[in-house]
């Protein structure tokens, strides 16, 4: 069931990191598809309920403590994905996941300069007689 009009503030990276949440009728695990300053999506084979308030471990590859979302509310749900927008972190949690972000923008548009915007198409001398 899909929730109301929502619109999201910040941009999501595709990102995909493990994660483990729960609210007060669920518990599960999943994968993190997306991330923003402001939210995350997840796929996962729990079913949950859109409008749940939500806490949220993201396994960063990097680094030994989960990056702990204290409180998140389910925004959205599709099918086995949902949205979380964060709505409680603690401070260093906040600086964790903007240091992980920036990072994320600098690999991104590192990709991006490195690959041509247009595509080069070579011409056969055949085409040219």
């Amino acid at each position: 069931m899909a929730s109301l009009s929502y619109s999201r503030i910040y941009p999501r990276y595709p990102l995909y990191y493990p994660v483990i949440f729960g609210g007060a009728p669920f518990v599960g695990e999943g994968v993190l598809t997306n991330l923003s300053f402001s939210g995350c999506s997840v796929l996962s084979d729990r079913e949950v309920l859109c409008g749940s308030d939500v806490r949220v471990s993201i396994l960063l590859p990097d680094q030994a403590q989960a990056l702990a979302i204290e409180l998140g509310t389910i925004k959205w749900v599709e099918g086995h994905q949902f949205g979380v927008e964060f709505l409680r972190l603690p401070d260093e949690t906040r600086q964790r996941l903007n240091r992980r972000l920036r990072t994320e923008l600098i690999q991104l548009l590192k990709t991006r300069s490195d690959s041509p915007d247009v595509p080069v198409q070579k011409r056969s001398t055949a085409a040219l007689a």
